[in-house]
């Protein structure tokens, strides 16, 4: 597996390419703006992008832009998007763009090494992975009448639990609940959304967006 990191900060960068390495990727570039980023992906074509929201020249959505195009551009390149504060609305641009291999997380995350590689791994296996603080403020920003309000609170609590990119067994220990439990909430939750038949990951994904997109 292949990666393309684009953070401005030269000591987490570093950072970076370690932990990516420990996760046996090869990181076969590494910038500091959009535009080199871009650059690289279009020149590498990597499995996997670790891009920082804001980065030079404006420290503003530049990372964001960037990734949106790489989705567009080349679909077959994983993007994890890496913020200092919680900002939901570039997540729900990202992921309603395509489903999989889309992930949004807290810089502060990367300091749990092991956790973090188990989001960079199931990113670039073409899952998903939401910091938990972001899906608490979509959960929030939620309102109206959608298909998510036939769900039941335990039922909305483990779609947030999937959006984070957690198995059945993740959300079953978080819950402290036995994995069949897990089992029978998530096949509720995909009937009340009404989602086509599908296997059995791209349903989970297909519920995640539809969370998502009720939520912006």
């Amino acid at each position: 597996m292949r990666a393309v990191i684009a953070e401005d900060s030269v000591l987490l960068r570093i950072g970076l390419v370690k932990v990516l390495e420990m996760a046996g990727f090869e990181v076969v570039a590494e910038t500091g703006d959009a535009e080199a980023l871009l650059a690289a992906v279009a020149e590498h074509e990597p499995d996997l992008a670790l891009v920082d929201v804001r980065m030079p020249p404006g420290f503003t959505d530049e990372g964001v832009r960037a990734a949106l195009m790489i989705r567009r551009q080349w679909p077959a390149t994983s993007v994890l998007l890496l913020s200092q504060y919680v900002e939901e609305r570039y997540a729900a641009d990202l992921l309603t763009a395509r489903a999989g291999g889309i992930g949004y997380l807290l810089k502060q995350r990367v300091a749990d090494v092991e956790e973090f590689i188990d989001a960079v791994r199931r990113v670039a296996a073409g899952g998903t992975a939401l910091d938990p603080q972001v899906v608490s403020q979509l959960l929030l920003r939620r309102g109206g009448a959608d298909p998510l309000e036939r769900l039941t609170p335990r039922e909305r609590e483990v779609l947030a639990l999937m959006a984070e990119g957690r198995s059945n067994a993740g959300i079953a220990a978080q819950l402290v609940v036995g994995e069949s439990a897990v089992a029978k909430h998530i096949n509720n939750i995909l009937a009340k959304l009404d989602l086509p038949r599908a296997d059995a990951d791209h349903r989970r994904v297909l519920a995640v967006l539809r969370f998502l997109d009720g939520s912006s």
